[in-house]
Formats: structure tokens, C-alpha cells, sequence
């Protein structure tokens, strides 16, 4: 199969988006982009809440009927590990390069390299224990509500953490190196496109709480304003965004939608 090509003149079209988005956020066994630009990297990634929400409908379904059979901890474990896999973990593996990077208390330049290391140091490890356990325990209250809000409640969630991606690939926010995943990404979603996927996931989540329709929207909207946040503080701290700091904050936002729609 021919490679796609890289360039920054637009010649990708909408199936291109597509394509990329699937094979960068799943295994789905679909080809990849004919094209590859920053033109179809910002479809990608304006796409990435929305296959974040059908991943998510696959795992609430598959939580649902492990639960049925199995200690909500068990069916959750088994869950977040399946997340893991159709994802290739390439989130939590961001997760742990850039806790080890800011860990690091190195400058830029270093930490960048570090970042870049195959191999995960204390802090990494210890991200991973927390944002996992996290995860499975929501996971496991969530699993007790009826179907139709375990359902929004896991979708929501998933794409809440895929929206944090779409966030921090919004025009005006840098790339941290010239090459590599966050160069071809950063700064390729209109505002306006981010908007109208916030407002899409805050409805997906309205259901996830019976007889508090608000919360699901305000676990969302709480999440990214964290993610906001912490993006403004890595991008000052590595120069602007990489594939490593998409993952982290994709697995920030993840774990704080979780653990908002099942609190009180």
C-alpha cells in the first residue's frame, strides 16, 4: 500500500477525516488516509468526540452485560482494559510520558526528550495506577444505573475524553516540536467546530444521571475547563502541543467526566 503523503497544501477530502480519525483513535481495520494534511488532520480531530461517543456506546453495551454476570469491579476492570486495547493505548502511553516529562522538573528541551523515551519512570507509572483505578471504580458504580443511563453515561464519557483532543488542537494553539503528530495537528479545529462538539457531548451526557439531567452536561463542561487549563500550562511548559500531551489530556478528561457523574 502506498504511504500517505504529508503536506501542508490541502487535498485530502471528508472520507480522508475520516479514515484518519479511525485509524489514529481505533483499531478499526480501515485504510488510512490517501492524503495526509493539516487540512485532513483537522477533520480528524474535529471528528474525534464522535467516535469517541460510538467507541463509548460499544463499552457501556459491554459493561452492561458483563455486569449482568459478574462483580461490577470485575466487569469494569475488563472494561477499561477492552478501552485500552481498541485504542491501542495510545492515550494512556501519553499519560505517562508527559506526567514523567513535567515530572522531570528539566528544561524544555529535556523534558521534551524524556517525553520521547520508551520507557516509563515513577511518575508515569503511578498517573497510569491512579487514572486507571479511577476509572474502574466509576466504571463500576456506573454499571448499577438502568441501561439507557449506563449507556449516555459511558459514551459521554469516552467522548468527553476525545473532545479534550479536539480542544487542544483549536487555531492559536502551537505545536511543541516541528515534527511529528502535534505538528501535523495543532491548531487545525475552528472554534466553531469545537463549540458545536462541546455542546453535542454535554447533551450526551444529560441522561447519564437519573433525576439530575444536569450533571452529566456539568461533569463535561467541568472537565474541559480543566483541560483548558492544564493545556495553557503545557503548552507554556513544552513550547505547544505534541501527540503525548493530546494523550494525557484525553485521559484527564476521561477520568474527571467518570468520576463527575458519579458523584453525590
Amino acid at each position: 500500500m502506498t504511504p500517505p503523503s504529508w503536506t501542508d497544501r490541502p487535498r485530502g477530502g471528508s472520507l480522508d477525516g475520516l479514515r484518519l480519525a479511525l485509524t489514529t483513535f481505533t483499531v478499526a481495520p480501515v485504510a488510512g488516509p490517501r492524503h495526509l494534511d493539516r487540512a485532513v488532520a483537522g477533520r480528524a480531530m474535529t471528528l474525534a468526540p464522535a467516535i469517541g461517543a460510538l467507541l463509548g456506546s460499544l463499552l457501556g453495551g459491554v459493561l452492561a452485560g458483563l455486569a449482568a454476570g459478574l462483580p461490577a469491579l470485575v466487569a469494569a476492570t475488563l472494561t477499561v482494559g477492552l478501552a485500552a486495547l481498541l485504542s491501542r493505548g495510545l492515550h494512556l502511553d501519553g499519560l505517562a510520558d508527559t506526567v514523567d516529562a513535567l515530572g522531570s522538573y528539566r528544561s524544555r528541551e529535556r523534558a521534551l526528550e524524556i517525553m520521547k523515551s520508551p520507557e516509563v519512570g515513577p511518575f508515569g507509572v503511578v498517573a497510569l495506577i491512579l487514572v486507571l483505578l479511577s476509572q474502574i471504580g466509576a466504571l463500576a458504580q456506573l454499571s448499577a444505573r438502568p441501561l439507557p443511563a449506563l449507556l449516555a453515561g459511558v459514551a459521554a464519557t469516552v467522548a468527553g475524553g476525545r473532545l479534550a483532543i479536539t480542544e487542544a488542537c483549536r487555531r492559536g494553539v502551537p505545536a511543541a516540536r516541528p515534527g511529528g503528530m502535534g505538528a501535523l495537528v495543532a491548531g487545525t479545529v475552528h472554534p466553531v467546530a469545537y463549540t458545536v462538539a462541546l455542546a453535542l457531548v454535554a447533551a450526551l451526557a444529560v441522561p447519564a444521571v437519573p433525576g439530575r439531567p444536569w450533571q452529566g452536561p456539568a461533569a463535561v463542561l467541568g472537565a474541559l475547563l480543566v483541560v483548558v487549563g492544564l493545556r495553557v500550562h503545557l503548552v507554556r511548559r513544552f513550547g505547544g502541543v505534541t501527540g503525548d500531551v493530546l494523550g494525557f489530556l484525553s485521559e484527564t478528561a476521561t477520568t474527571l467526566i467518570a468520576i463527575g457523574l458519579i458523584l453525590f
